[in-house]
C-alpha cells in the first residue's frame, strides 16, 4: 500500500480524475461526490498537509491557487457567485491531508455552511 494521498495520486496520474486544469504548480479536478452544480478541488502539486502547514516559503504558491481559482469559476460560468471552502484538520472535516480548496457554485449558497 501507498503512502501517497489520493491527491497526490492524483497528480503522479495513479489514479482517474476529471482534470479540468493544471499548470506546473497545481491541478484542478472534479469532486467525485459533489456538494453543489459545480464542485471542483484545486491543489497545489507540492505537498502541504493542510493549511496550518504553510511556511513563509509558500506565499508565492498560495499567491498563484488565489489567482487560478477566480479565473476557473469565470470558465466554469460562475458569473453569479461561488464560494472557496479550505478545511483544516479532521474537525473542520478535511479528510485528506493534502491541501485543497474546494471551489462551489452554480447554486444559491446558505449561511452557516455547517
Amino acid at each position: 500500500m501507498s503512502d501517497k494521498t489520493i491527491f497526490k495520486r492524483i497528480i503522479d496520474r495513479e489514479i482517474p480524475a476529471t482534470i479540468i486544469y493544471e499548470d506546473d504548480q497545481c491541478l484542478a479536478f472534479k469532486d467525485i461526490d459533489p456538494k453543489a452544480p459545480v464542485h471542483v478541488l484545486v491543489i497545489p502539486k507540492k505537498e502541504i498537509p493542510s493549511v496550518s502547514h504553510l511556511e513563509t516559503a509558500d506565499a508565492a504558491l498560495m499567491g498563484h491557487l488565489w489567482s487560478v481559482i477566480p479565473r476557473l469559476a469565470n470558465d466554469l460560468g460562475l458569473e453569479g457567485g461561488y464560494r472557496v471552502v479550505v478545511n483544516c484538520g479532521r474537525d473542520a472535516g478535511q479528510a485528506v491531508d493534502h491541501l485543497h480548496f474546494h471551489l462551489l457554485g452554480g447554486r444559491k449558497m446558505t449561511w452557516p455552511p455547517g
